[in-house]
């Protein structure tokens, strides 16, 4: 009758088996992470807020000392939520981007004013021009949080009924617009049955 190896110095066949099993596993993590260095939309983080309903938020309007406006002041049409501050390199870079792109008036742009001082906020529009249809400011940087923001920019889609619809991470270039912004947009329209999303003036706007 045949019985299990117990001698000291043996191993089962599992055991021998183990190592190997280890140095493949690690190979194929390796292998999987090469291969997201690689990938270039690598940026494009995905976000637990798409499709759900955008973080409710009630901030300070940059341009109107005293008055606050909410993610319920914003519905009724699409939005685009940008993320910037006068400190951050790459919202200088994305700005001309997202100037004529707002100049386009194919939906609101929001700009979302994040851990910045007021003076530097204001300094920096007056700069390079202010290409919002109203600023928020989030000075502590708490509503930041609840969306999910780590740096700046980032930029948020949200349609008519409040839902998050896209999200991209880093300066917004004329090719991620058309590529991926305006076929967002379209979609957006074409759900709703109506033409492209535009800028519909509002109470309180900051230009």
């Amino acid at each position: 009758m045949n019985t299990p190896d117990s001698r000291p110095g043996s191993t089962s066949g599992a055991t021998r088996w183990l190592p190997l099993a280890v140095f493949a596993a690690l190979a194929i993590l390796l292998a999987a992470g090469v291969w997201l260095s690689r990938n270039p939309d690598r940026e494009k983080l995905p976000s637990p807020l798409i499709g759900k309903p955008a973080p409710r938020f009630s901030l300070p309007v940059l341009h109107e000392a005293g008055r606050l406006i909410s993610t319920e002041d914003l519905r009724g049409a699409p939005y685009l939520l940008n993320v910037w501050g006068s400190w951050c390199p790459a919202c200088r870079d994305e700005h001309p981007v997202l100037t004529r792109f707002a100049e386009t008036k194919r939906v609101r742009v929001v700009g979302f004013n994040w851990k910045d001082e007021h003076a530097d906020a204001l300094r920096w529009l007056e700069q390079y021009g202010n290409p919002y249809f109203v600023v928020a400011v989030d000075y502590e940087g708490k509503a930041a949080i609840d969306w999910g923001i780590y740096g700046a920019p980032e930029t948020f889609l949200v349609d008519a009924q409040g839902i998050v619809r896209w999200k991209f991470v880093g300066p917004l270039t004329d090719a991620v617009i058309r590529e991926q912004l305006i076929p967002e947009l379209d979609s957006i329209a074409t759900k709703a049955g109506a033409p492209a999303a535009g800028a519909s003036p509002a109470a309180g706007t900051a230009r």
